[in-house]
């Protein structure tokens, strides 16, 4: 087939749509959508103003595909962002078909009309060509092509691969306190014992894997002497769990709460204290299972918690805390 370069974009350019419409996972997606709107407009534009062989040389031609690219899709996007339509997915999708279908089908009817048209590198042809050269070449010259073929099929390989797979973005989670009205103000600092006070947790999974999240509660009267972290007291006070799954962190705009629990506490001792959140990701440690609520666990194994919380250590958890003064019943 002579013209097959433009029967291909007009494919291609047609099943793209499709992909995305039916397998939108497929990394087929993205290898596709590169060559649609970096190359095919250009190609097809360039296919229809340059039809004679004589026009431009096949540098020219390629170089020239890539920029009229650029700006026909530069263009068309433009254009849509002024219509009823908007700049979305679906009328830009449409529009650069119709642009690649358009110039491939006028491309193809002024072939047909001139005496010395340009036309694309027969494949059969080229690949007979090849296969004549390598057999009059000697023995070092053949094993250096063959070597350098596989190298370049190797680079466009491993360029696809690329492309195809992208890096996996950073992976966190977003753990939070909010105070009762869902803004970061109005925390409960003063209490009086068994006065119920509350805040709102949350928690986002950006870890790109389920994570079964577990948060454990504690009061903490701690003091912070000579550079360390003196324990007075640290009361087990509460524990719950919940399975998320990942989302997509939104990171041009606000964060988009996925878990939030209205949480409601009060304090049965008077005195100055912490209250510690820690969060941990599928487990805890075994040091910290099968906990007594309010019994003090200080200077047991458990210290680690607040040591790990301290030094930011988020590989064993994630900690936040609230200063809490609780005064005798009946004050403030």
């Amino acid at each position: 087939m002579e013209s097959w370069d433009l029967v291909a974009i007009t494919f291609f350019s047609v099943s793209l749509p499709l992909i995305i419409l039916y397998v939108p996972d497929t990394s087929i997606r993205t290898i596709l959508a590169i060559p649609f709107l970096f190359f095919f407009p250009g190609y097809s534009l360039i296919a229809f103003l340059f039809i004679e062989e004589k026009s431009i040389g096949n540098v020219e031609r390629v170089a020239l595909s890539f920029a009229l690219s650029i700006v026909a899709t530069s263009l068309i996007g433009f254009g849509l962002a002024y219509t009823p339509f908007g700049l979305r997915l679906d009328p830009v999708l449409a529009s650069m078909v119709f642009f690649n279908i358009v110039f491939c089908l006028l491309s193809l009817w002024k072939r047909s009309n001139i005496d010395a048209p340009y036309l694309p590198f027969d494949p059969f042809e080229l690949w007979q060509s090849a296969k004549r050269s390598l057999g009059r070449q000697d023995g070092i010259d053949r094993t250096l092509t063959i070597v350098l073929a596989l190298a370049m099929i190797s680079s466009v390989a491993a360029l696809a691969y690329v492309v195809a797979v992208p890096r996996e973005g950073e992976k966190f989670t977003e753990f939070y306190i909010l105070g009762p009205g869902g803004n970061a103000t109005g925390y409960p600092h003063n209490l009086s014992m068994d006065q119920n006070a509350s805040v709102i947790v949350g928690i986002n999974n950006h870890e790109n894997r389920q994570v079964r999240y577990i948060v454990q509660v504690w009061l903490v009267n701690a003091s912070f002497v000579n550079n360390s972290t003196v324990i007075q007291n640290m009361f087990f006070f509460d524990q719950w769990s919940i399975v998320l799954n990942s989302t997509p962190a939104n990171l041009d705009g606000p964060s988009i709460p996925q878990f939030q629990k209205n949480y409601t506490f009060s304090i049965h001792v008077p005195g100055h204290f912490k209250l510690w959140f820690f969060l941990f990701k599928d487990s805890v440690p075994s040091y910290a299972e099968d906990l007594d609520p309010m019994r003090d666990y200080a200077g047991g194994p458990t210290d680690r918690l607040l040591d790990g919380a301290v030094d930011n250590n988020a590989s064993l958890l994630i900690g936040l805390n609230l200063n809490l003064v609780v005064g005798p019943m009946g004050t403030t």
